[in-house]
């Protein structure tokens, strides 16, 4: 699958917002969009107008890009969001956040959902007890991700793992650092989703 290769600063540039795609950079003052609040580009600092589309398409490619999904990929996932009860929207985004590869970064265990992503592709997890190595594998309610036995040696985990006291958990999961592990206590509420994210914007988008 094609991979974006450039600067990811910027990306959150483009967006006009943090979209925490570099790790602990993203905390720092060298923040790209701290630095400079527009986009990037030779017109990036004039006047724009966005048209609804422009408005819709902008919310789409956001939440794209952090969680870092392909446009094809993405798309899927709200083709299945469709068939799913509830509103669609609610659905899109707990299909997002229930990735293994985000809800490694969302206990702490990767700085940034890439760096997550290149964990779980590495088979440094496992899910109930199994290796798992695939990013998009969705969790459910009671599921148990741990940090494999030969990879807690590994010094960029190991790091984390330190850092995860002063990570924010957030209430549908929760972490024991002693033990390399995490636990999905329940399917993420949309107000427990704290990024400003406006998923009716995607569904206008698709539903043209």
């Amino acid at each position: 699958m094609a991979r974006y290769r450039g600067s990811v600063c910027r990306l959150c540039r483009r967006e006009t917002q943090k979209l925490y795609l570099k790790g602990d950079r993203c905390f720092s003052d060298k923040c790209a969009v701290e630095r400079r609040a527009y986009p990037p580009g030779q017109h990036g600092q004039g006047r724009s107008k966005l048209s609804d589309y422009g408005l819709q398409l902008r919310e789409k490619q956001k939440v794209k890009r952090m969680y870092g999904l392909a446009e094809k990929q993405f798309h899927l996932t709200y083709v299945k969001a469709t068939r799913m009860r509830g509103v669609t929207g609610h659905s899109l985004l707990q299909l997002l956040e229930t990735r293994l590869d985000n809800v490694v970064y969302r206990l702490g265990f990767a700085n940034s959902r890439s760096q997550a992503r290149h964990w779980v592709r590495h088979g440094h997890f496992m899910v109930n007890g199994r290796r798992v190595d695939i990013p998009s594998l969705k969790v459910k309610m009671g599921d148990v991700v741990a940090v494999r036995e030969k990879s807690r040696q590994v010094a960029q985990l190991k790091q984390a793992m330190e850092a995860v006291a002063r990570r924010q958990i957030p209430a549908w999961l929760e972490v024991d650092a002693a033990a390399f592990q995490g636990t999905v206590k329940a399917l993420p509420a949309r107000e427990e989703l704290t990024m400003p994210m406006q998923e009716q914007l995607i569904v206008e988008l698709y539903s043209r």
